[in-house]
């Protein structure tokens, strides 16, 4: 345990934020998410829903700001204007706890997979609601 970090950062989710450069993303994803298939880099986290997934990694990973659409979920298939419960958690998380507080943006399901494709790395985590799906793109820190 180290002090100060969420538990929930295990090492290969640590080692692969810290190893991650800005521009790249890192895909938090549901349990329906097809993440080895997917994954150039598949980091395993089914223990925890992404919520907390999330919160913990906003707790130490900056956001980019640079490019438009830094935080990116999947719209809900046949209905893209609806919002799921698990989005409007994404949502209060971005606006709340990221630095700097983001906006979500969603993207159709076949446009979300390819971006995933390209991904730094893919967390499969154990969120069992429907389109619990997000992209995060790293920003720089400040000296």
């Amino acid at each position: 345990m180290l002090i100060g970090l969420d538990p929930l950062l295990d090492p290969d989710l640590l080692h692969a934020l810290r190893a991650m450069g800005h521009g790249d993303t890192i895909v938090l994803a549901d349990a329906n998410f097809p993440a080895a298939s997917v994954a150039r880099r598949l980091i395993r986290a089914d223990g925890s829903d992404l919520p907390s997934l999330l919160a913990a990694v906003l707790s130490v990973l900056p956001i980019d700001q640079m490019e438009p659409e830094p935080a990116v979920g999947m719209e809900v298939v046949g209905d893209p204007a609806r919002r799921e419960p698990v989005h409007l958690h994404m949502e209060r998380l971005l606006a709340n706890d990221a630095q700097p507080a983001t906006q979500l943006c969603l993207i159709e399901r076949h446009a979300f997979y390819d971006r995933a494709r390209a991904a730094f790395a893919v967390v499969a985590t154990g969120e069992r609601r429907f389109y619990g799906n997000l992209i995060l793109r790293k920003g720089t820190v400040a000296p």
